[in-house]
């Protein structure tokens, strides 16, 4: 991971390999530190500005070498955008806009900046180091590579960042930011190499190896059921799912329980955690299938969130759940027309194999009652109809409980991770009605994003509970943004731990 430090002292007289400073939109006279550096380079960034090359449009950016002018040998400049529009997600941008621009440049392996947002800005400064901090951590992420070579096209590595903070009174401040972006990032980091790693690679055991690992780590409680203990607690459907693989389901549990909050009732956040989907004998189109590696990206979520939610100590009880199984179509594989019980005793009939995800919610979300929860949120890449719905542009949010949906639409505008919030009418029910079952598990084309949530509510009991179908964030076939790499997004690790620290 990008290594992220913090001094105190003067932009311009920092020896790197490049300085960052900023500019609003429409300014054309630079103050602040950047107004010191263009006086220092003999008015350069002003002329760059009269010019029309460089505008400030946020996240754009130009480089100027400084010939001796000042201890670094370049400049960058990074737009700002709008003043009047600048907040948080801005100051992120902007940092990982910086971060990408300068593995492009050859020789650039540390760099100095200013704070974005913290001066004319008028951010608050703690917040606005996390954002840029957190901006150029998730732009430096890689994916675990399994080449013999590197790529020629391989970006620079830039590998130190440093953050320069002319006032002593507020280097704790920095320092605070910098920890919880790290944290974080760390976070985003690991549930973007679940999904990433090949699916023969991160299979349910190794998922739960790497969970416990991890929990060891950051000092985590840990403990797992198998397939033994399942079958005892009759977790029926979860078991259907796995059937027809010779890769043994594994539900991973890891708590945070700060001193103090042992017996507080836990917020509970359950991830499904396909680590292949083949759709089992419903199969999926060959072409394309590749990719269903990423369905277990809510239960990447949920491990990389619990991870971050340790680092940071968040005040509060809070269980991590991931159902890990890969759904595969072998001579004992679950078909289409059987009917089958889970845990808390209710039937469904099997309508499509494909629609496996919500099979593994229902008896996790079952099983969660026993903890006596202040909430459940749960997590899944489980329908194309919300890719259809809403694009790549937010998750769908389904919720029984007003309180807990407005703290989840509170935790998606502050992270600027999207939520919205669909229909949970009572009617959706009458297509997932069965004849010899209690429900089935597919209740066609048509209102399939919501019948699916209707299923899964139905297995809940006793709790206020959400349900997030993020199956059109966790994957980018391009950039989607400077944040966000090519491949797993790691969506919902920020948004999770956004809704830990609020939830009351």
């Amino acid at each position: 991971m990008l290594q992220v430090t913090v001094t105190q002292g003067n932009i311009a007289q920092q020896a790197t390999d490049c300085v960052v400073v900023n500019l609003f939109e429409g300014v054309t006279t630079p103050g602040g530190a950047t107004g010191a550096i263009d006086q220092a380079l003999g008015g350069a960034i002003s002329n760059l500005v009269a010019s029309g090359d460089f505008t400030g449009k946020i996240g754009t950016t130009a480089v100027l070498y400084t010939n001796g002018n000042l201890p670094a040998k370049r400049v960058l400049v990074v737009g700002l955008g709008k003043a009047e529009k600048f907040d948080l997600k801005g100051v992120r941008k902007v940092g990982a806009s910086v971060q990408q621009a300068l593995r492009k440049l050859k020789g650039v392996n540390t760099y100095a900046t200013i704070i974005h947002g913290a001066g004319i800005g008028g951010l608050d400064v703690q917040a606005a180091v996390q954002a840029t901090a957190e901006g150029a951590l998730l732009a430096a992420y890689q994916a675990p590579n399994y080449k013999r070579e590197p790529s020629e096209n391989s970006p620079n590595s830039c590998t130190i960042v440093e953050f320069v903070e002319f006032d002593g009174s507020k280097l704790a401040a920095v320092e605070a930011g910098v920890a919880r972006a790290q944290a974080i990032a760390a976070g985003v980091h690991h549930a973007r190499d679940y999904v990433n790693e090949p699916p023969n690679v991160l299979y349910p055991v190794e998922y739960a190896r790497r969970a416990q690992a991890m929990a060891e780590a950051v000092g985590l409680n840990y403990w797992v059921l198998n397939e033994a203990e399942m079958r005892e607690l009759g977790m029926g459907l979860l078991l259907a799912v796995s059937q027809g693989s010779a890769q043994e389901a594994q539900m991973i549990f890891l708590e945070h329980a700060p001193a103090g909050t042992e017996k507080q009732q836990p917020l509970i956040l359950v991830g499904k955690g396909i680590t292949f989907d083949t759709g089992g004998i419903s199969i999926k189109p060959s072409a394309d299938m590749w990719q269903m590696k990423d369905d277990m990206g809510g239960s990447a979520a949920v491990i990389g969130a619990m991870e971050a939610i340790a680092c940071l100590n968040v005040p509060r009880r809070v269980i991590g759940v991931g159902v890990c199984v890969e759904n595969m179509p072998d001579g004992r594989a679950f078909r289409p027309g059987d009917i089958i019980t889970g845990i808390t005793g209710k039937t469904a009939e099997i309508i499509s194999t494909d629609a496996e995800g919500r099979l593994v919610l229902a008896d996790a979300l079952g099983y969660v009652a026993r903890f006596n929860p202040a909430a459940v949120v749960d997590l899944a890449t489980l329908t194309g109809a919300i890719v259809i719905a809403l694009g790549s542009q937010a998750a769908g949010l389904f919720s029984n409980n007003d309180a807990l949906q407005n703290a989840l639409l509170a935790a998606a505008d502050q992270t600027g991770e999207r939520l919205w919030p669909m229909p949970m009418y009572d009617e959706y029910l009458d297509d997932i009605k069965s004849d010899m079952a209690e429900l089935k598990n597919s209740g066609g084309r048509f209102g399939g994003v919501a019948t699916s949530a209707k299923f899964i509510e139905h297995f809940t009991e006793g709790y206020p509970w959400a349900h997030l179908d993020i199956a059109a964030m966790v994957w980018a076939g391009g950039d989607k943004d400077p944040a966000t790499p090519k491949g797993a997004t790691g969506y919902g690790v920020r948004l999770l731990v956004a809704l830990a620290e609020s939830f009351h």
